[in-house]
């Protein structure tokens, strides 16, 4: 298969790239800094420069990825940002990184990828359960949830609009021991990896547009 990961330096991203790479498949690999870019290298994929939060950057990609066809896109990249809880208001500039990042990046990035999008491909927006309105128990955090909840609703109108091209789902990856999760969280990144490759795997037309736990259990938005 062709893979795209956007988002790929570190944590749940480059673990894509590692078991993707492991079982023999092509793989494109989007990062910020030399240093990441280089590193994905060594592995073998494709590496490719890209800064969410650049427009240039991001208006870029499509030109990087000419020509290109993927079976299973993912868009990782993403923030906690401030440590906030309602109703206490967030710094201008802490809600414009979160935002900017988590929301505008993926809106910015999926036009770009209209064209890549292989006949039944897989594309995969990571979010998180604390996105979804129906689950919430805690206003801790509600900047992040805030930015998760938008971007559920981009990867919503996404599979609308690419609906019978592509199945695009959102994926809650669950508590990962990444630098966001923290060394505390219950999850390996080799551990949910692992499992959403299967989620994807399996994934038909019947689940375009669905919210689903990195084990394919449903999630309620």
């Amino acid at each position: 298969m062709q893979v795209l990961v956007i988002g790929a330096s570190r944590g749940i991203g480059l673990e894509f790239v590692r078991q993707y790479l492991a079982e023999g498949h092509q793989v494109t690999a989007t990062a910020r800094d030399d240093a990441a870019l280089d590193k994905l290298k060594a592995l073998g994929a494709k590496a490719l420069k890209l800064e969410l939060l650049d427009p240039k950057s991001c208006a870029g990609l499509a030109w990087q990825l000419d020509g290109m066809q993927f079976d299973v896109l993912l868009i990782n990249a993403g923030v906690y940002g401030a440590d906030v809880a309602a109703p206490s208001p967030p710094t201008q500039a802490e809600f414009d990184l979160v935002m900017h990042t988590n929301v505008l990046g993926p809106m910015r990035v999926l036009p770009a990828l209209t064209d890549c999008l292989a006949q039944n491909a897989k594309l995969a927006l990571l979010s998180s359960r604390m996105g979804s309105i129906n689950l919430r128990r805690s206003p801790n955090g509600w900047l992040y949830r805030a930015s998760k909840a938008a971007a559920n609703s981009v990867l919503k109108d996404a599979s609308i609009a690419f609906g019978g091209r592509a199945v695009c789902v959102a994926l809650h990856p669950g508590w990962v021991k990444t630098d966001m999760g923290g060394s505390q969280a219950e999850l390996s990144p080799a551990e949910v990896v692992s499992s959403m490759r299967a989620v994807l795997a399996r994934l038909g037309m019947q689940d375009n547009g669905n919210f689903l736990n990195f084990d394919g259990k449903p999630l309620a938005w």
